[in-house]
């Protein structure tokens, strides 16, 4: 694929600012789009709430804070490192249970 081929010049709408975003892959259009209105939508909370008592400035930082706690809980949440780990210890006690190599063949087939 030729540079810059297939790709978009987009503008979002973020709170009350246009945004040029260029360049980009257009599988990737609805993400820049939600992206944008989750952060329009979540400084609209904040700026609701406390307008009459804090700046415009505290309020981007609220509403910055508000999504990047969110995306911290989703990777804590999306780890499967864990799960990885249990699921190899116990694929390496079931082969080793049942006789099997490491390339999948059982060693009783080789005794034939």
């Amino acid at each position: 694929m030729a540079e810059g081929k297939d790709k978009l010049n987009i503008r979002l709408h973020v709170y009350d600012t246009e945004i040029p975003v260029y360049n980009i892959i257009p599988e990737e259009e609805p993400f820049y789009r939600n992206a944008a209105k989750l952060i329009t939508e979540t400084v609209n909370t904040y700026s609701e709430r406390f307008r009459s008592t804090k700046s415009e400035k505290e309020i981007l930082y609220m509403a910055m804070i508000n999504i990047a706690l969110n995306l911290e809980f989703e990777k804590t949440n999306n780890d499967t490192a864990p799960y990885d780990d249990i699921l190899t210890k116990i694929t390496n006690e079931i082969e080793d249970a049942l006789g099997v190599s490491e390339t999948g063949m059982r060693a009783a087939t080789d005794k034939k």
